[in-house]
């Protein structure tokens, strides 16, 4: 009979680390990702102005995006935000503009990855976090959901 053991928070985290060591995935691979896909949002033609009405001031914003996907992706517990309210208060978000980013974020990954297997951990994670986001500002099926004015 196999024995099922709960391993701690601390060794999912070092168990985490060291998969995304495995396929190239560090500090400074975060950091070019997400120079880089910002970069690109910035020129989108229709998520540009999406984000430049939100953001004044990228620096902050892109120090806290690193420390996001370090949370996400080395389980480093340097974000603490809340996505959800950071969000809805733009009421220019709309529904489409989410496969539009996870596109983008996508090729973003294919130009820069260390590793074909850094791709799916990423968007995988991007994707759910799109739709998690996707539900709490427009609800089941797109039905919007009320919105702080």
């Amino acid at each position: 009979m196999t024995e099922f053991r709960v391993r701690s928070a601390e060794e999912r985290r070092l168990e985490l680390r060291a998969q995304a060591a495995e396929m190239g995935i560090d500090e400074a691979y975060i950091s070019t990702l997400v120079d880089t896909f910002y970069t690109r949002i910035r020129a989108h033609p229709v998520l540009g102005p999406v984000f430049g009405a939100a953001i004044t001031d990228w620096t902050p914003h892109l120090e806290t995006m690193k420390d996001f996907w370090s949370s996400v992706a080395l389980g480093t517990g340097r974000y603490s935000g809340r996505p959800v309210p950071a969000h809805a208060k733009h009421r220019h978000i709309q529904q489409f503009h989410f496969n539009l980013w996870l596109a983008l974020f996508e090729q973003t990954l294919r130009d820069t990855a260390k590793t074909p297997e850094a791709i799916p951990f990423f968007l995988d994670r991007a994707n759910r976090i799109a739709q998690s986001l996707q539900y709490a500002l427009f609800g089941m099926d797109g039905l919007p959901l009320s919105r702080p004015d």
